[in-house]
């Protein structure tokens, strides 16, 4: 309700790991229970293409990363990109590349990280299959998002790539 007593809408976008667009809806409807007392409507369900999301201690929001790994062909003699987005939370953009670049320290080829952008996603929802290592994870998830410590600690939580269409593309 807005200060006149009229009834505002608002439309806020969550990013919730599921195999169907039934199981999204039923994920949100759950999680969003917690924090909604009044009704609510999902307005529109589509496919993320994130590879990996990398929540951050301290921060509160997201941004999507760019990143380009670099492969020499052999064959043809020329260098292919093959693009993966990755959503790391910062609190600003110079912060989310340098989350970016925490995350991608172990990788063993060449990359590059041609955008930064902030992302409206408001709150993410993994999924957690309830199996004891699966329940120290969804705690660890919930502590770093939540967290107001000073430990710096990434969690890497990769989804899992059937769950998610378009992921990566080719360009030459």
């Amino acid at each position: 309700m807005s200060d006149t007593g009229v009834q505002k809408v608002t439309t806020e976008p969550y990013l919730v790991d599921a195999i169907s667009y039934t199981e999204a809806e039923t994920r949100i409807n759950e999680e969003m229970k917690a924090y909604i007392s009044d009704e609510f409507r999902i307005t529109n369900i589509k496919v993320a293409n994130f590879a990996e999301i990398h929540p951050f201690e301290n921060t509160d929001r997201w941004f999507k990363s760019k990143v380009a790994l670099i492969a020499y062909d052999e064959e043809s003699g020329k260098e292919r990109k093959t693009n993966m987005y990755l959503l790391v939370q910062g609190n600003d953009v110079k912060e989310a590349y340098d989350n970016t670049i925490a995350v991608m320290k172990d990788t063993m080829g060449d990359y590059t990280i041609p955008a930064i952008t902030e992302s409206p996603i408001m709150d993410v929802f993994p999924y957690f299959s309830g199996e004891e290592g699966e329940l120290d994870r969804i705690h660890k998830f919930n502590e770093v998002k939540d967290s107001g410590t000073e430990v710096e600690e990434v969690i890497n939580e990769t989804i899992e790539p059937e769950l998610v269409a378009a992921g990566a593309e080719e360009e030459e």
